[in-house]
């Protein structure tokens, strides 16, 4: 077994939803204010009992049944979230508690919005160098726990939520090298800290990089894993925003591909945005096995990493 890939997905979100009606009862804001900026409509939004790692273990739960596999058969268990409370245990000690796993490693990563595809790119190295046969690879985030819901610029961005994927040896590769890096010095544009910890953002600064800069950064993945992006049947970006998903998706030039837009009903996710959209796709029957999709998270510390992968 010389690669990796991935051999089911699945995902949660919280059962109450939020729309912008609602949230035009709490801030100064409207329906078409929101959509016309953010082209989101509705968020989940979970409980006070509802922490990250019950969010993540009910997404697991779901990406096991898909591949068949029963929470003993996983030795490495990766979170990626940049809302957990607690220091210790972490959330991937916790979810593995919740699944009944015996022994597995544990790891949570915290790349803010390009997490999951940092933890994507972490498993498939572990399973390539022979330290993991199978790893549960999870994005959960709870942003409504670090959101001002008295801050309009903000509060109508975020949902809560969770995706998951098994990662698993295989005889040829089904997840394509990681192309992945950061701006340090412009880290500062997308920020959670504080106490409480508080989300905060320059929007203008970040549209314009994302715009600007990442099209040839997604290309690039592309070529890593011998792909033009014309070939590409699928196009997951990070969940962030419409008016930035649209513009880069044209720029990337996918134009043969299935472009995710379900920041309309779940808003920014950060970390699970990804494989909860991948998981939607798959669930609905719009990427077919084996098809080539291009998953690329970029956010937090302006990092970014993007990887192609071939659909379970």
């Amino acid at each position: 077994m010389n690669g990796s890939r991935i051999a089911a997905v699945g995902h949660y979100q919280p059962a109450k939803v939020l729309t912008n009606e609602d949230l035009a009862g709490l801030v100064d804001t409207s329906d078409e204010w929101i959509t016309s900026r953010v082209g989101i409509r509705t968020r989940h939004i979970a409980g006070p009992d509802e922490p990250v790692d019950e969010l993540a273990a009910h997404a697991a739960a779901k990406a096991l049944a898909a591949a068949g596999l029963n929470a003993a058969d996983i030795d490495l268990v990766l979170v990626a979230t940049s809302t957990a409370v607690d220091r210790s245990p972490n959330m991937a000690a916790r979810v593995a508690h919740r699944l009944g796993m015996p022994s597995p490693a544990v790891m949570d990563l915290n790349v803010v919005c390009a997490g999951f595809t940092h933890a994507l790119a972490t498993a498939d190295h572990a399973v390539r160098a022979g330290g993991a046969a199978r790893v549960l690879v999870i994005g959960a985030d709870k942003m409504s726990e670090v959101t001002d819901w008295n801050d309009r610029t903000t509060c109508v961005l975020v949902g809560d939520g969770a995706g998951a994927a098994v990662v698993e040896a295989a005889e040829e590769s089904g997840i394509g090298p990681v192309l992945w890096g950061s701006v340090p010095e412009m880290g500062h544009a997308v920020r959670i800290e504080g106490t409480p910890a508080r989300f905060a953002q320059e929007g203008q600064s970040v549209y314009r990089w994302a715009t600007t800069q990442l099209p040839a950064i997604a290309r690039r993945a592309c070529e890593q894993a011998g792909l033009t992006p014309a070939d590409l049947a699928g196009l997951v970006l990070h969940q962030a925003n419409l008016r930035i998903i649209e513009p880069l998706a044209e720029k990337i030039g996918a134009v043969n591909a299935v472009v995710a837009r379900d920041v309309v009903e779940s808003g920014n996710t950060s970390a699970a945005s990804i494989p909860l959209a991948l998981s939607k796709l798959v669930e609905r029957g719009e990427l077919a096995t084996g098809d080539p999709v291009l998953l690329f998270g970029f956010g937090g510390n302006l990092s970014y990493a993007g990887q192609v992968v071939r659909c379970p």
